[in-house]
């Protein structure tokens, strides 16, 4: 049955969800870095995910739900090493943050997170919309959950997931202009930004737990 809000318990069983998503989804992860870099996206994020399983395993029940989610950041910051253990660890330890004083999540608390996701990742890696990055993905997705917070967290989960793909499906248009990426120019075009791939991934894990 749908789940209206997210206790902390059941934030952190989304959390674990959403690793075991990311995990399974390296071959695609890395096929996705592979046509545009150097192919180990899948594996950093894989390493990323099995680190935030072992944190969140050691959680209490008592943990705010702020701090479920930025624990899972730092995780990620601290195992997988590069710039996507920068980003996508900054994306959940942002987020997190934004998420100080809710005692659940529901569609408003959704778009806090993904806010304040996508102002920490904006400001790490200096990406805009248009620069084919993961970007592409979080922001139309955090705009879209700005827009309804009035109703209720499947819906929200819903139409965060779908804005999030229609980004990723607008990054094969674009010529990267930020990352490894940059130095293949026009040649970038047609395939979709890996970091947005794994955005997709991590939304549409969220969205089918929310769902279950």
């Amino acid at each position: 049955m749908p789940k209206t809000t997210l206790a902390p318990d059941h934030a952190k069983a989304m959390i674990l969800a959403v690793a075991d998503a990311v995990i399974a989804a390296e071959p695609y992860l890395s096929e996705a870095d592979r046509n545009l870099g150097d192919g180990d996206h899948g594996l950093g994020m894989q390493r990323g995910f099995t680190a935030v399983k072992e944190k969140i395993g050691t959680l209490g029940a008592e943990e705010a739900i702020d701090k479920i989610f930025s624990a899972a950041g730092m995780a990620m910051i601290s195992s997988m090493g590069g710039a996507s253990g920068a980003l996508f660890g900054t994306l959940f330890r942002d987020g997190g943050k934004a998420l100080a004083g809710r005692a659940d999540l529901d569609a408003a608390g959704l778009a806090a997170f993904l806010r304040g996701a996508c102002d920490g990742v904006q400001a790490r890696g200096k990406a805009q919309p248009g620069d084919k990055t993961m970007v592409d993905a979080l922001h139309p997705a955090a705009a879209r959950a700005a827009e309804l917070t009035g109703l209720s967290l499947p819906e929200a989960i819903d139409a965060v997931a779908a804005a999030a793909e229609a980004g990723r499906e607008a990054s094969k248009a674009m010529i990267a202009t930020l990352g490894r990426a940059k130095t293949l120019g026009e040649a970038s075009i047609g395939h979709p930004d890996a970091g947005a791939c794994s955005v997709v991934v991590i939304l549409g894990a969220m969205r089918e737990y929310i769902n279950a």
